[in-house]
């Protein structure tokens, strides 16, 4: 785990203890490691696939950007690149 915290500050440079979750993908593409501090300790978890590879989205700069949805669909091993997002419009009066 102190490999990846000090990746995360020191190729990313970011603040590994700031709250955000850092998500690690090795070569093979069918496990995910994610890092993050909660207040009160540095957390790692794991998660691997039985069978497949995590949909991976491009990467610019060495690091990216992913909405919660995104992450859960990612997460859950499901392509999140072919879900599209519904347009919502907006009222314009109350009823």
């Amino acid at each position: 785990m102190n490999g990846l915290v000090a990746l995360v500050a020191s190729a990313l440079q970011a603040d590994p203890y700031c709250g955000d979750v850092f998500v690690f993908r090795p070569k093979r593409g069918d496990r995910l490691r994610l890092v993050f501090w909660d207040g009160t300790g540095m957390v790692l978890t794991t998660k691997w696939l039985e069978s497949g590879r995590f949909v991976w989205p491009p990467i610019r700069d060495g690091s990216m950007r992913l909405t919660r949805e995104e992450f859960a669909l990612l997460a859950a091993g499901l392509d999140w690149t072919r879900v599209a997002r519904t347009t919502v419009r907006r009222p314009t009066k109350a009823a």
